[in-house]
């Protein structure tokens, strides 16, 4: 439902400044009390089966049972909003849940800041200077806790047995570590399954790049459910066939030239080194010639190998 431009003219009268509309105690947080009070008491209203100031049916069952008041820390600020009660507390409210102080979008924020790097304490006095309100720091320890259990959730879930190509590579990103800002190496495994849809399947993160932890990213693959790989395209680090063996002994490498991997993923390539194809499929058994390997000649207009 579109509001109408009376409706918006009418809530903007007298609001003439930015701090009158979007400030602590503006025109957004005015609203948005004024209609989370509004739909806590509808929500009520659903789950009794009569209005307010009605009778309830037949005279006698359920009903209301005052209005407690609870601070709820929102994008504008904290508001202040009433919570109805019925007299059996059988009612559960959904758009503010029982004892839920944080509305949607604040930990959000709270997320995106520590993203950046901001300490708890940072954080905190953000929060004080731009909503005007004090937060305490087990508060914004609790919020980024929760973050990290749904990352390691993510980071160890179940995958699929089969990838017909998988890309490894590392990526060298800043992170901060106490006062300082260092360089880190992050391993990122991205997947393609059998609907053609990619996946990242993990991101690891070590101070350098080598092929003794890409071993351990590879078991930990395997560990999760991936039983078979067909291609894997990496680049030329020494070690990485071996740890690709070693995880996958049953399968047979071969290394043939091909445009970086980046590529492929949708970035864009920074280094001008070209990547190794491992073509990683059943060992040819004694009986059954092996095929041809392809042959690959660079290209003379842009130095990428071209197969003939």
């Amino acid at each position: 439902m579109e509001i109408s431009d009376d409706v918006l003219d009418a809530l903007l009268a007298g609001a003439k400044t930015a701090e009158e509309i979007a400030g602590p105690d503006g025109l957004l947080g005015q609203l948005t009390r004024r209609l989370l009070n509004r739909a806590l008491e509808a929500e009520l209203s659903d789950h009794l089966g009569y209005e307010a100031g009605q009778a309830p049916p037949g005279g006698a069952g359920n009903a209301r049972n005052g209005k407690p008041s609870k601070t709820v820390l929102t994008d504008q600020g904290p508001i202040r909003i009433r919570s109805p009660r019925d007299r059996k507390g059988t009612f559960e409210p959904q758009i503010v849940k029982k004892r839920q102080t944080r509305w949607v979008g604040f930990d959000e924020k709270v997320i995106s800041l520590y993203a950046r790097g901001l300490t708890v304490r940072e954080i905190q006095g953000h929060l004080a200077e731009i909503y005007g309100t004090e937060v305490s720091p087990d508060l914004i320890s609790k919020i980024t806790d929760a973050v990290l259990q749904d990352a390691k959730a993510w980071q160890n879930r179940p995958l699929e047995r089969v990838y017909p190509i998988v890309y490894l590579d590392a990526l060298v990103v800043k992170i901060r570590d106490g006062h300082a800002v260092r360089n880190h190496a992050c391993y990122v495994a991205i997947g393609v399954n059998l609907d053609g849809e990619r996946d990242v399947l993990g991101l690891w993160f070590q101070q350098t790049e080598g092929a003794k932890f890409w071993l351990h990213v590879l078991t930990d693959l395997k560990t999760r459910g991936v039983q078979d790989i067909l291609f894997v395209c990496v680049d030329g680090l020494t070690g990485f066939v071996e740890a690709i063996e070693a995880t996958f002994p049953t399968r047979r490498c071969k290394r043939v030239w091909c445009i970086r991997s980046a590529r492929v993923c949708g970035l864009s390539p920074t280094r001008t080194a070209r990547p190794s194809l491992l073509t990683c499929g059943a060992s040819t058994p004694p009986s059954t010639p092996s095929t041809p390997a392809t042959s690959c000649r660079p290209s003379p207009r842009n130095g990428i190998p071209s197969t003939r």
